[in-house]
């Protein structure tokens, strides 16, 4: 017996899944959940094999949640997104279910997964996340038992710390494991600014620019803290400031 998660905030849409899944015995459904928080809690308890999952809903999203997961499961996507949107996530995912959805397409996507049966990863998702969530407003992160959505105006700087970053705020910093690439890339470069091998910084939060050694620079944030600027970035950050 194979364990199954639907995780969708549409009631008549976990009912269709459900519906559908009778006709697989082999298939047991061990949790029906409304939003992204109680399928984190869910996918953490049961460990499932295989997981339908909404994209949009409330509070995060389908990607933000798969981003809070070290080992993910299997996933199909049921969601509303058009078909030429959704193309660009098929390698990350066993399959996707554009709603409204046929029985026959739903026994197609169950028949594939068990053809492959392969889990899926966290590589896997890097980039569907950073393509689809909304990291240019916002970080989920996951602070314990408890998710924290950040809004990235609150986030003054971000640190490179082993496999993890650290998501610096004025009220303290958050850990969550992705790459500096990462962020570089997913964050506004009209707000942030990569000024180090291991340092972002938000510009709105940059207090000032001082020499340090020689040749050597290094910003003040408004929180007191202060990074270290390279000498290929020092130029760029005078050039985005207007200096």
């Amino acid at each position: 017996m194979k364990k199954v998660i639907i995780i969708d905030d549409e009631p008549l849409a976990r009912s269709v899944v459900e519906s559908y899944l009778k006709a697989f015995p082999e298939l047991e459904i061990v949790a029906q959940c409304p939003n992204g928080f109680e399928g984190l809690k869910a996918i953490e308890e049961h460990h499932p094999e295989l997981v339908f999952l909404d994209i949009q809903m409330p509070k995060i999203n389908g990607f933000e949640m798969l981003e809070l997961i070290d080992e993910p499961p299997a996933v199909i996507f049921t969601t509303a997104f058009d078909e030429y949107a959704i193309k660009a996530f098929e390698t990350s995912a066993v399959d996707y279910l554009l709603k409204p959805f046929a029985k026959d397409r739903f026994e197609k996507a169950i028949n594939k997964w068990m053809d492959s049966n392969v889990p899926s990863t966290p590589e896997q998702f890097q980039n569907l996340a950073q393509s689809r969530s909304d990291e240019h407003l916002r970080i989920v992160v996951k602070d314990g038992g408890e998710i924290k959505i950040i809004p990235t105006v609150d986030v003054i700087f971000i640190e490179a710390y082993d496999d993890y970053v650290k998501i610096h705020t004025k009220d303290g910093y958050h850990l969550k494991k992705k790459t500096m690439g990462h962020y570089e890339k997913a964050l506004p470069a009209e707000k942030f600014m990569r000024i180090h091998r291991s340092y972002i910084i938000n510009i709105d939060a940059l207090s000032k620019i001082e020499s340090f050694e020689k040749n050597s620079y290094r910003a003040t944030l408004l929180d007191g803290n202060i990074v270290p600027i390279s000498r290929t970035a020092y130029p760029l950050l005078k050039s985005t400031l207007g200096l």
